[in-house]
């Protein structure tokens, strides 16, 4: 018979290095049933009849997000059979919460005390015999990274799931101890994580038991509050840290501990003078090697392997094979001129996503996280909207999705429709095309300080409004140790990011590039045109083209390639390549823009509404079809505003059309500047309960 090992851990515990470690390649992902968010299962390396969950990393078992509630009904309710609790040994105290809990569960329990090369660096000390006493279960030290201590890890898990699992109570004072029997008895249970969770007034448990009403348990957490004199759920933390304090005092030898290279380095990197300007400079340094530098070159090998190389000898190979003329254009001027223009800047995505993989790895981009969380709290925006915003930098879909894990529904939302302003991916072909044409690596940098910019702009205005408004929520981030990034999880990184591009490219960029094709060789009585002029797109580019015409980029090219990029952003990037038939497609974009109506076309891409993949999980996530509506409304507002203000602004600048570009921007001051001040007008105390408050709507 097989057994089943649950993996729990804090974030940043080394959890998923250690699953990687166990399971080498015998690991495939899914869906957890009826979440989109990602379950890891593989089989222990040796072992056919052994299966490795990884489940969400978590600080606690209290159901309040997602992934809290994931990891919690997988424990109680499917057949695990033992438990490895990755505990990060350098932050005991902060990691033993979450152990005190698996601990009450029944089920057999195995810790795996991580990061021992680090332990052995800053020369703390844990006495691990006595810690495995003091908390009822086997401890065995590990580096996951290294793989060091896991054959014993492995060893002791397998002996401890086939023995019976000894029921552990925690050292708790004499009134929690009486309240939990007195619940136990009244409840008729055995298990201790339940008794606590009922004391501690879980909704959940306390339906499952179906003592909502009852009022013998009312009593007793009534009087267990009184000799507290605090909450019950106050009261229960409290007894836990008391707990955790006094094993981490008998168990841990820290007085001889060295000030680590994680903690010297943060004097610099987290410094509130120097993060912003550092961050700024590694961002400007991996946008120069990835786009411009290492980069361009690398664009210029794939121009010509998919031009000349593929594309002429395709063509040739054709006319030799007597294939039809019109087919010949779409194999070659449409399928490959279209899925090869996005597939040229393959090797550029590859350099930049290697060296923001690092970046992960290393733990820095946590520091991004901390750093961003100091300013947006300044704007009355929630720190924790911004580790999905980080997420959205490689795609918008998983990054509204990593929202979930905001309790605050109004703050989940707010998340979910500023996301899509930070540059995912699919922009970066842009992004890189129009760096090559006309500017240099500061202008990709700069699409990145625009995002952050607009979100805290787009944030602080709909804060005031009645739906957004309230109190921000607290945001809690553990900083992992710096560490020298795997070599094997880096590039399983990059591949899985690569993939994910190539496939797009493969799939959806295919069937675009075929759409546009004929959309652009035959008129609307389906006769082939020998000047794009006169066919459909060109049409329907000209019919909506005037709407952009202020923006700068009012051509009909450039309006289908704003309507291509709904189905994917790099649609872009072929919509262009497709259409610039007989010329270079750095060439032809000069000739459809100037440096402003670029740049300004940029912003535009950055900040309009993404793609169907990323609207259909925003409707998905968002509480009603009418918020979808208005976030789709507010993203094109704010992209057609801020496109607007950059083109203008620099016709100001430049002295030309001076008259219509003040009084334009004079009348779009006024107009956002009205619909501030009646948001906050309207806004009432949105954030007030008070029962009494005039503000407040019944």
């Amino acid at each position: 018979m097989g057994i089943n090992i649950g993996l729990v851990g804090n974030p940043n515990s080394g959890k998923t290095t250690m699953f990687n470690s166990l399971t080498g390649s015998n690991q495939y992902v899914g869906n957890w049933p009826g979440v989109t968010i990602e379950k890891k299962t593989g089989k222990l390396k040796g072992h056919n009849d052994i299966t490795v969950t990884d489940l969400p990393g978590i600080y606690s078992l209290s159901p309040n997000s997602m992934e809290e509630i994931i990891t919690r009904n997988f424990l109680l309710e499917d057949d695990i059979d033992v438990i490895i609790n990755i505990v990060d040994a350098t932050n005991l105290e902060r990691n033993l919460y979450l152990t005190t809990q698996i601990l009450e569960m029944d089920k057999p329990v195995v810790i795996a005390l991580n990061f021992l090369d680090v332990l052995e660096k800053r020369n703390i000390k844990i006495n691990i015999d006595e810690l495995s006493k003091l908390i009822g279960c086997p401890v065995i030290l590990t580096s996951a990274l290294k793989s060091e201590g896991l054959e014993k890890l492995c060893k002791i898990t397998i002996e401890v799931a086939k023995k019976p699992r000894n029921s552990i109570s925690l050292p708790y004072t004499f009134q929690t101890i009486k309240a939990l029997e007195k619940i136990k008895s009244l409840a008729n249970i055995t298990n201790q994580y339940y008794a606590v969770r009922l004391l501690d007034q879980d909704e959940i448990i306390t339906k499952k038991y179906k003592l909502e009403n009852n009022q013998e348990l009312k009593d007793i957490i009534h009087k267990y509050e009184r000799e507290n004199d605090t909450d019950s759920q106050s009261a229960i933390v409290e007894e836990r840290y008391r707990i955790i304090e006094m094993i981490v005092k008998a168990t841990v030898d820290a007085k001889k501990a060295k000030l680590s290279t994680t903690e010297k380095i943060d004097k610099v990197l987290i410094n509130r003078w120097l993060a912003i300007p550092i961050f700024l400079g590694i961002m400007f340094l991996v946008y120069y090697i990835s786009i411009v530098s290492v980069g361009e070159l690398t664009v210029q090998g794939m121009e010509y392997f998919f031009d000349v190389i593929i594309g002429e000898n395709v063509r040739s190979f054709l006319l030799n094979a007597n294939v039809a003329e019109w087919m010949i254009s779409l194999i070659v001027d449409g399928i490959i001129a279209g899925v090869g223009g996005v597939l040229t800047f393959v090797p550029q995505m590859i350099i930049l996503f290697l060296f923001l993989s690092l970046l992960e790895d290393t733990g820095y981009m946590a520091r991004v996280a901390f750093i961003m969380d100091s300013i947006f709290r300044k704007f009355g925006l929630s720190g924790k909207s911004f580790i999905p915003m980080l997420i959205g930098t490689g795609c918008s879909v998983p990054g509204i999705m990593a929202a979930r894990t905001i309790e605050d529904e109004r703050d989940r939302a707010l998340t979910i429709i500023l996301t899509p302003f930070i540059p995912c991916g699919a922009k970066l072909p842009i992004f890189a095309l129009f760096v090559g044409v006309f500017f240099g690596p500061l202008a990709s940098v700069s699409m990145y300080l625009l995002g952050i910019v607009v979100v805290i702009i787009a944030g602080v205005i709909l804060k005031h409004t009645k739906y957004f408004g309230g109190e921000r929520s607290s945001f809690v981030l553990e900083l992992p140790e710096y560490h020298l990034p795997s070599i094997k999880g880096t590039l399983s990184s990059v591949w899985d990011r690569s993939k994910a591009f190539i496939i797009k490219a493969g799939t959806i960029i295919f069937i675009a590039s075929v759409i546009i094709w004929i959309l652009q060789s035959f008129s609307w009585n389906m006769h082939m045109v020998a000047n794009h002029e006169e066919s459909i797109l060109a049409s329907i580019g000209k019919f909506i083209a005037p709407i952009f015409a202020p923006l700068g980029f009012g051509n009909w090219e450039a309006t289908v390639a704003i309507l291509t990029s709904f189905a994917a952003k790099e649609n872009v990037v072929s919509t262009f390549e497709i259409l610039s038939t007989g010329v270079s497609l750095n060439t032809y974009v000069s000739t459809l823009f100037t440096p402003l109506s670029g740049y300004a076309f940029m912003a535009f891409i950055l900040l309009a509404p993404p793609c169907f993949a990323s609207l259909s999980t925003m409707k998905k996530e968002l509480p009603s079809v009418k918020l979808t509506l208005f976030a789709i409304g507010f993203q094109f507002t704010v992209a057609y505003i801020i496109a607007l203000l950059i083109f203008q602004g620099g016709k100001l600048y430049n002295q030309s059309s001076a008259l219509p570009t003040i009084l334009i921007s004079l009348i779009i001051i006024v107009f956002m500047a009205l619909i501030i001040k009646h948001k906050v007008k309207n806004r009432g105390c949105s954030g007030c309960y008070q029962s009494n408050c005039k503000h407040r709507k019944e």
